[in-house]
C-alpha cells in the first residue's frame, strides 16, 4: 500500500487541479515499477496505490525503486514546486479479493495502515509477517518500530549503506 505526502497540503496551496497533476505524476513514476517488479494487480484511488505481489520481495524492491524514481523526477524541472514523496506499507499473507481494490484481509489492514497512516516520505514499513518472509535480504536493514502506540509490532526496512 502506497501513499503520497503532503497532498492535502497542496491541495490547499495550489488547488485541487495541481493536486491531480500531482497524483497522475506519481501514478506515471509508480505503476511501470510495479508493472516491472511483477505486480499482479494493481488498484489507485485518490493519492493511494494498491499492488498484491505474489512474493513479498518484489513489493520490497518496487518500494525502494519507487522512492528512487520519485527522487529523480523531483530533481526535474517537470516537477511541481511542492514535489511529493511516496511511503509504503508491505505486509504478507492471504488477501482476499472483494471489496473496491480487490484486496482486503488482516495483513492488507496492516499494510495499508502503515503506508497511509504511519510511514513517512520515502520511508517503507512492514508488518512482522513480511519481516519474517524477508529478514534475509542483506542488502537491507530491518529496525523493529516498537515505541509507536499502534496495536501491532512492525519494522521500518533501509539500504544498507
Amino acid at each position: 500500500a502506497m501513499d503520497m505526502t503532503g497532498f492535502t497540503s497542496a491541495a490547499m496551496r495550489q488547488g485541487e487541479l495541481q493536486s491531480l497533476l500531482r497524483i497522475l505524476d506519481a501514478q506515471r513514476v509508480a505503476i511501470p515499477v510495479l508493472q516491472d517488479c511483477g505486480a499482479e494487480l494493481i488498484r489507485c484511488f485518490a493519492d493511494d496505490i494498491v499492488a498484491i505481489f505474489e512474493d513479498p520481495n518484489n513489493a520490497l524492491d518496487a518500494a525502494f525503486e519507487i522512492h528512487r524514481r520519485v527522487q529523480v523526477f523531483n530533481a526535474s524541472p517537470m516537477s511541481s514546486e511542492l514535489p511529493t514523496l511516496c511511503c509504503a506499507g508491505i505486509g504478507f499473507g492471504n488477501v482476499f479479493a472483494i471489496g473496491p481494490n480487490l484486496a482486503q484481509g488482516d495483513e492488507m489492514n496492516r499494510a495499508s495502515k502503515l503506508g497511509e497512516d504511519i510511514a513517512r516520505g520515502n520511508e517503507t514499513l512492514l508488518t512482522q509477517r513480511a519481516y519474517a518472509a524477508m529478514q534475509h535480504r542483506e542488502e537491507f536493514a530491518f529496525e523493529l518500530q516498537d515505541l509507536d502506540d499502534q496495536l501491532f509490532p512492525f519494522y521500518r526496512a533501509a539500504l544498507r549503506g
